[in-house]
């Protein structure tokens, strides 16, 4: 059956023509309220959005088939990223598709602060001839401070250097090479209120930049200072802002995005050096067509082939990989639950190691689905998108090793288990087959396939074993479909790995248990 879209927000039918083409079924209903919306979200694999739609929890948990929400755009305020999350929902954007367009508008709006071209053009057209009250002032040579210097705050540092301004920038994340390579100058926070002649925000609304701009940081700043927000509402205390206006310590302010919106009113409407715009840093023709186009075909590669890309809440899985890391994703889900089903205790420490051809895949998601497989037993809601949450929310401590060089096998993940009581391991690999093995448990070889329903054995290596277990399984009419043993030397400890057709009943699991050599007995499911 083919993948089922539901595009619920306004987008260019060139989108909707890129999910045909694919051979998904598309359906456009816009304008839908949350109840409207709820009543049908679970007729659809996948959900493309603008920013109209609200994604709410309530929409999540009714929305039992989907497996994407595409946003064309990059902010996903309107998407409850948690809720998705624990759904394993991927929650893509398109970062990129609109970063000129709002790099552009906030340098036009940086140019018409400057020469107070709004009120001036409403002045003149009104028939008044105000010469002298536009006074305006010159960019060339100011200094520009740019808050966030991403890929939208480079764009306007280009731009900027272009119209001969000097540049700063305030980024923990923007490396000293980055930096000189974009001829900016990376200065911290304080300098850069202290320098600035012109601010422009350019970064995410989290916790720690809400009111980024507050009432403390406008004081630090130069008098005359201008302030363009085209980034997120919520970044700058409107209000501190205004008083500021007011009393001249700062010149002006464009902004675009504002903290309530649709903005009916704000704090800053009616100053007479302020310049708004609704929203509009993506609004162009080019940016619409390319945001629509992109998340179409991301949603599309994700449905049809497993493919990945800027999703915010999974690592990114390229259309060329997917093929090649699919059994691996299923050899670390299955090995992560071999462990989980096993482990009574709670767990403090997961190591994972990939050696071998697997190393130079993508780790995060094999991770990912380890994570999945080792949780699910104990919390049966856990899935590949939200395993890294609840074992971070939990307190475990995750460690990644990863070895190219030469290992017995082509390659070799190992999962391995730190409890209050023990350590645990198990190792697996993929053959030429594409089935998944698990090939070591504990330092003890074996070569089993994982079957739907097994029961794993820790014995002692001594005649008779085999025979006692096989006859009492024979005896409650279980057949045995595989049988698999390793040991660590003649007459230690050993283990057997034997998948049976169908369950294993208790009373029979408790006969198993009672067998001389038989050290314990645990049924599996894969």
């Amino acid at each position: 059956m083919a993948p089922r879209v539901l595009i619920s927000d306004n987008l260019s039918p060139a989108a909707v023509d890129i999910f045909k083409q694919r051979g998904i079924e598309v359906d456009v209903k816009t304008g839908l309220d949350k109840d409207q919306l709820a009543e049908i979200i679970g007729e659809y694999d996948g959900l493309a959005v603008r920013s109209a739609t609200k994604v709410t929890p309530k929409i999540i948990q009714r929305a039992d088939r989907l497996r994407v929400i595409g946003r064309a755009g990059i902010g996903v305020d309107n998407i409850d990223i948690a809720a998705a999350t624990a759904k394993g929902i991927i929650v893509m954007n398109t970062p990129f598709g609109n970063s000129i367009t709002t790099a552009e508008h906030a340098i036009t709006l940086m140019l018409a602060l400057a020469r107070q071209i709004p009120a001036a053009d409403a002045s003149t057209q009104a028939g008044k001839w105000e010469k002298n009250r536009f006074m305006g002032v010159e960019i060339t040579g100011k200094t520009l401070g740019i808050i966030g210097c991403g890929n939208i705050g480079s764009i306007v540092a280009d731009r900027a250097r272009g119209l001969r301004m000097k540049v700063i920038a305030y980024d923990p994340y923007l490396s000293v090479e980055r930096a000189r390579d974009l001829g900016v100058e990376k200065v911290d926070l304080a300098e850069l209120f202290r320098r600035s002649d012109f601010i422009t925000l350019h970064t995410p609304l989290t916790e720690k930049t809400r009111n980024i701009i507050d009432a403390n940081a406008i004081a630090a700043m130069k008098k005359g200072v201008r302030i363009i927000n085209c980034a997120r509402g919520g970044l700058v205390d409107e209000v501190a802002l205004r008083r500021a206006l007011d009393a001249g310590h700062v010149a002006g302010a464009a902004f675009d995005v504002f903290s309530v919106e649709p903005a009916r009113e704000n704090p800053l409407f009616g100053h007479p050096n302020v310049v708004c715009t609704p929203h509009l840093g993506a609004a162009t023709m080019e940016a619409q067509e390319n945001v629509a186009l992109q998340i179409a075909e991301q949603m599309s590669d994700y449905l049809l082939n497993g493919a990945i890309s800027n999703a915010v809440n999974f690592p990114s899985i390229s259309a060329e990989e997917a093929p090649k890391l699919k059994p691996f994703i299923t050899l670390a889900e299955k090995l992560g639950s071999f462990a989980g089903q096993l482990t009574e205790t709670g767990i403090s420490k997961v190591q994972i190691s990939y050696e071998g051809l697997v190393a130079q895949m993508n780790t995060k998601a094999l991770t990912s689905a380890a994570l999945a497989g080792l949780l699910r037993p104990m919390l049966q809601d856990v899935n590949v998108v939200s395993a890294p949450v609840v074992a971070k929310e939990r307190g475990m401590v995750v460690e990644e090793t990863v070895r190219e060089g030469h290992c017995d096998y082509e390659s070799l993940i190992t999962v391995t288990v730190v409890t209050e009581r023990q350590t645990r391991w198990v190792s697996g690999t993929v053959f030429a087959d594409g089935r998944p093995r698990i090939v070591n448990i504990k330092g003890i070889r074996m070569d089993a396939e994982f079957g739907p329903s097994m029961i794993y054995i820790t014995n002692l290596d001594k005649p008779g074993f085999i025979g006692r277990f096989s006859s009492t399984l024979g005896e409650a009419g279980i057949n045995i479909a595989t049988f698999h043993v390793g040991r660590e030397a003649p007459g230690g400890n050993a283990i057997a790995l034997i998948e049976v057709d169908g369950e294993v009943p208790p009373d029979v699991l408790a006969k198993v248990q009672a067998l001389p050599q038989v050290q314990s007995a645990k049924p599996l499911k894969f």
